[in-house]
């Protein structure tokens, strides 16, 4: 049954959310609709998430009906016109979820590897002999790779510890400037499609978990010439709105699977391990204060690099906001 609906699902999910319908929800919710970002081929994610929806069905007694999907806004916009009623995104899509769709953060991921967070990285292909250096000198020779406008690793962390910080827009110092998936970013440095590229480290664990040629030589013929500060797991985010009793339900299941010491408990963290995080734990919005404060510090540098003093006033009190609830929060 899921394999079926995950066909429909990938076919028509981000038409029918850039359209507004309604039609991907139920009313009577005897659905839970269950979007996932992914940052990977869909096909892959596809599998990898399979029978923990199934698991998640059989828990909770309701048809789980996933929505795939690569574009950040597509899910955004599921979410806001109520297609969608929980999901996985990343820290800054997760953002725009909260801001602009009534969502919620209850949850968040945990790196199976034990490190708290996963960093942006920038990848050339290895041999060419490129540097840090040369991808910086913006003398508009490179083919460079990003990702989403709403990614978090692929773009908002290289702007913000990078490029933003130099003075340097992407698009005024590349000869390209690609955006896509991370995968795709990988595969293309790999096959010297593209010079370099943004990525992270998730990203390409999960590759390395790929038991496939193709993955392999793609990460044997890629380095990392540049790293970001660590970055925060990923959110789960709900609709604000949903009926406390599903919302019972679903948090039940989701901090429940995977902890123990039972056989099933170990059968659960393998199939975590394969969506690449640990039994998850409970959140808040307040999980999204370092991405908010990337975007106030981003916005401040490229109003600086701009001579806009209004807006770098602006962003600068934004900033001291955020830094008034980080340490609120004991951040």
């Amino acid at each position: 049954m899921i394999t079926r609906r995950l066909t429909l699902a990938l076919s028509l999910g981000l038409a029918l959310a850039a359209c507004g319908q309604a039609d991907g929800a139920k009313t009577d919710k005897t659905v839970i609709n269950f979007s996932i970002l992914s940052a990977e081929a869909r096909q892959t994610a596809e599998v990898e998430w399979k029978p923990f929806l199934e698991d998640m069905e059989k828990a909770t007694g309701m048809e789980v009906r996933p929505f795939f999907g690569t574009n950040y806004t597509g899910l955004i916009e599921a979410m806001r016109f109520k297609q969608t009623d929980v999901g996985w995104f990343t820290n800054q899509s997760g953002l725009e979820a909260v801001r602009r769709a009534g969502g919620e953060v209850f949850a968040r991921s945990v790196n199976p590897s034990g490190v708290d967070g996963y960093e942006a990285v920038i990848i050339v292909r290895k041999g060419s002999g490129l540097t840090l250096e040369d991808v910086l000198k913006c003398d508009r020779t490179l083919n460079f790779g990003m990702g989403d406008a709403k990614s978090t690793s692929g773009t908002l962390a290289p702007m913000t510890y990078l490029f933003a910080p130099r003075g340097i827009d992407p698009n005024a110092c590349f000869k390209t400037v690609k955006s896509a998936a991370h995968d795709a970013n990988l595969f293309a440095v790999g096959n010297n499609v593209l010079d370099a590229s943004t990525n992270n480290t998730a990203s390409m664990e999960r590759m390395s978990m790929l038991d496939s040629d193709a993955a392999r030589r793609t990460l044997e013929n890629v380095e990392v010439v540049w790293r970001s500060p660590r970055i925060p797991e990923d959110p789960m985010v709900w609709r604000k709105d949903l009926d406390p009793a599903l919302k019972k339900k679903i948090a039940d299941f989701m901090f429940s699977y995977g902890v123990g010491d039972t056989a099933e408990a170990a059968r659960q963290r393998a199939i975590l391990v394969r969506i690449q995080t640990l039994p998850f734990k409970p959140a808040d919005d307040r999980h999204l204060i370092p991405v908010r404060e990337m975007e106030a510090t981003s916005a401040m540098l490229q109003a600086r690099s701009k001579g806009d003093a209004a807006a770098e006033a602006a962003a600068k009190a934004e900033l001291a906001k955020i830094q008034r609830e980080k340490a609120a929060a004991g951040g």
